[in-house]
């Protein structure tokens, strides 16, 4: 039989995975409300929402009592990093409903050409994030420190959507509204994607006992990141 407090570490990272479950529904559904226009979704991310909040309280009191009965450096790092995995998570959730609030406000005008590439970009930053999650759950480093520098794919296709998006409010200024909403809903999934990059740099925390999160990064790559 598993000690009590083992138990409880795996039911914690347990409740880690369904939270994620709920971020990338949340995400999937934000995006089909986009490119769809399919109304019945902006409920459901509304609901996943709001499960993601009531999944971070939850998590950090049951991640609280478990820190008052560690004694191993390695239990200590497994839950603050679930923590702040936690956080990362409820987050995605948030830009969810940031996708869907511009969902809403596109959804009576006729779409621009560049929503088409918001399923493909939503694909990558979620791919991404399982992958880190999976790493997470494995604890496996290497695995982590490999896809950090994919999250630069990601840029690289919101910096496309930006560019095209650009042009296209200068071709024809009566776009520029539905253009800023594609905008807005792009970077946020960029940064969830961040939030994946985030979560696999908890990782290595929590394999190597190492920060990376604001390690030196070769100038080119500082200024891609910076969006310059």
């Amino acid at each position: 039989m598993p000690h009590p407090f083992e138990k409880d570490l795996l039911e914690l990272k347990e409740n880690l995975l369904m939270m994620a479950s709920h971020a990338e529904a949340a995400t999937r559904q934000a995006v089909e409300f986009l490119t769809a226009r399919n109304e019945q979704c902006a409920a459901e991310v509304k609901a996943n929402e709001d499960i993601l909040d009531r999944f971070e309280v939850e998590l950090d009191e049951r991640a609280i009592q478990l820190l008052a009965r560690a004694s191993r450096a390695a239990d200590f790092r497994l839950i603050t990093v679930a923590m702040r995995v936690s956080w990362n998570l409820e987050r995605i959730g948030d830009e969810a409903s940031k996708i869907a609030k511009r969902a809403r406000e596109l959804i009576q005008d006729a779409p621009l050409k560049q929503v088409a590439e918001i399923p493909h970009l939503a694909d990558l930053a979620l791919g991404l994030l399982k992958r880190a999650l999976d790493a997470f759950v494995r604890q496996d480093s290497a695995v982590a420190r490999a896809l950090i520098p994919e999250d630069r794919q990601v840029d690289e296709m919101n910096r496309e959507i930006y560019r095209g998006l650009a042009a296209q409010m200068m071709e024809n200024p009566e776009t520029v509204p539905r253009a800023l909403n594609l905008l807005v809903a792009a970077k946020s999934l960029e940064r969830i994607a961040d939030h994946a990059k985030n979560i696999a740099e908890e990782t290595v925390y929590l394999c190597e006992a190492q920060d990376i999160r604001h390690t030196a990064r070769p100038p080119e790559i500082a200024r891609d990141e910076a969006g310059f």
